[in-house]
């Protein structure tokens, strides 16, 4: 006799918009419970509505779910390929008489069952005798009992069929409705666990009694409903209001092992607390039974930090190759020719230290590419609101630095003295140096940022801030 068989699971996005953290956290648990169980990660792709589905959808799907890491073990397959198999399936349960014909409008049902104490269709036409051709088709839902939900993830969830209306399977052109595709896919590709959203929870009761019609001698799959992620108002994240698109993570210069690391943590946590988990662990210590039902928060700041402890884990040269596509136009703000890779790499290791985000190392290192940096005007006025404190740090920097040996250490020591000079401390005199040098208040450390410029282009634009300050005050 053979062993059990192995799990099979399906992650079944609609390509109807930009990849959503939601959806990447729902493939990351299928994946991550594939991977642990030796079982099958299969995609599938929901494309049945042809209104809102586009194909550039669909290969964002694929090139975001690549990214991440988490490519399917079978896939993609295409429910709108599969058109066959689900008019079969409409063909099984017309002829078992679980659906029946409805030429219903939303405005004759609302208007029927306006005050009703149970919301939703009255099976007005359940017993009218309706063909197929040209009608909706409903599932006939039996009129007692209780369809059972056991949920990994929520326990035991109990459906009345009192409270499940007479649902819609078929629309009246003919094109069956996602919860009997699915069903009709999940039985034919043999998904033994059902991992997903808790939005779709209030479906499965559905899918079962479909189930239990078209294929009564095969097991239930176990389901597994995710928590909801939502905003810091604790609402729900929406496309519309909040940043969920994963292609704008990865545009902004988000490292692949840091997002998924943190959509690890989007209901399901490390047993000793830790947040930076390595993928092998991830595989190792995933379980379904460890999820929590409650909703998630989808934290931008905390991923932000995630990522930030990826970058400066990272040896430096895997950083200067990772931080190389926003170092070029049309990332960069520099001309292409401007750049000189060798200079980067000399500020590499203290840029690594400063950034969140890949997308902000231009930021950091501009101004050694551009001829003049453009200055921030709330850096500037910072810098210099005693116009003549500034002025003098300005002078006495520039008289210091015309012959100082040009190291980090032989200039802050300068810079010290200045500051000593003129009674000012060293931090509110490196002020006006700073914005002077790179054009805003905050970036990699002053004096190294020096040493890499060179001494007169340095003199330069500490010359032109000290003309920008005007005469002193008499």
């Amino acid at each position: 006799m053979g062993g059990p068989v192995p799990p099979r699971v399906r992650f079944a996005p609609s390509p109807t918009g930009y990849f959503h953290v939601g959806g990447a956290r729902t493939a990351l648990f299928n994946w991550l419970f594939a991977r642990r169980t030796g079982g099958t990660f299969i995609l599938r792709i929901e494309d049945t509505d042809t209104e809102r589905n586009r194909d550039e959808w669909v290969d964002g799907i694929l090139s975001a779910m690549d990214w991440l890491g988490l490519a399917p073990d079978e896939g993609p397959y295409r429910q709108s390929e599969r058109a066959g198999e689900h008019a079969r399936a409409v063909d099984r349960l017309w002829d078992a008489g679980a659906l029946y014909g409805c030429d219903c409008t939303r405005e004759e049902v609302e208007a029927r069952t306006k005050g009703n104490a149970t919301p939703g269709y009255d099976g007005y036409c359940r017993d009218r005798g309706l063909g197929r051709r040209g009608n909706a088709l409903r599932f006939r839902v039996p009129d007692e009992g209780t369809t059972v939900v056991d949920d990994i993830v929520r326990g035991e969830v109990r459906f009345p069929h009192s409270a499940i209306e007479d649902f819609v399977v078929v629309k009246s052109n003919g094109q069956p409705l996602f919860v009997l595709a699915n069903v009709v896919d999940d039985i034919d590709m043999a998904i033994s666990h059902v991992i997903r959203g808790e939005d779709l929870l209030p479906s499965t009761p559905k899918a079962i009694l479909i189930w239990r019609v078209l294929a009564p001698e095969v097991p239930l799959p176990a389901f597994a409903h995710l928590p909801m992620l939502v905003n810091e108002k604790r609402q729900k994240l929406s496309k519309r209001r909040d940043p969920v698109a994963v292609e704008d993570y990865r545009d902004e210069g988000f490292l692949a092992p840091a997002v998924r690391n943190y959509l690890a943590l989007l209901g399901w946590s490390h047993p000793e607390g830790r947040e930076i988990i390595s993928l092998e662990e991830l595989i190792e210590r995933f379980r379904l039974e460890d999820v929590n039902h409650a909703p998630a928060f989808f934290d931008v700041k905390k991923m932000r930090h995630i990522n930030a402890e990826y970058l400066r884990a990272m040896p430096v040269d895997l950083f200067v190759e990772a931080a190389g596509p926003w170092l070029a136009p049309p990332s960069a703000p520099w001309p292409a020719d401007h750049f000189d890779a060798s200079v980067f790499a000399r500020m590499a290791s203290l840029v690594q230290e400063r950034v969140a985000v890949l997308g902000e190392v231009p930021g950091m290192v501009d101004f050694l590419f551009v001829d003049e940096p453009a200055v921030d005007e709330r850096s500037w006025s910072e810098a210099t609101k005693d116009p003549d404190a500034a002025a003098a740090v300005l002078s006495g920097v520039i008289a210091a630095f015309a012959d100082v040996e040009w190291k980090a250490d032989d200039l802050h020591a300068a810079t010290a003295a200045v500051a000593e000079s003129v009674g000012r401390k060293l931090a509110r005199a490196q002020a006006p140096v700073r914005v002077a040098i790179t054009g805003r208040s905050v970036g990699p450390p002053l004096f190294e940022s020096l040493e890499v410029l060179g001494r007169q282009r340095a003199l330069d634009r500490l010359q032109r801030a000290l003309a920008r300050l005007g005469p002193p005050a008499p």
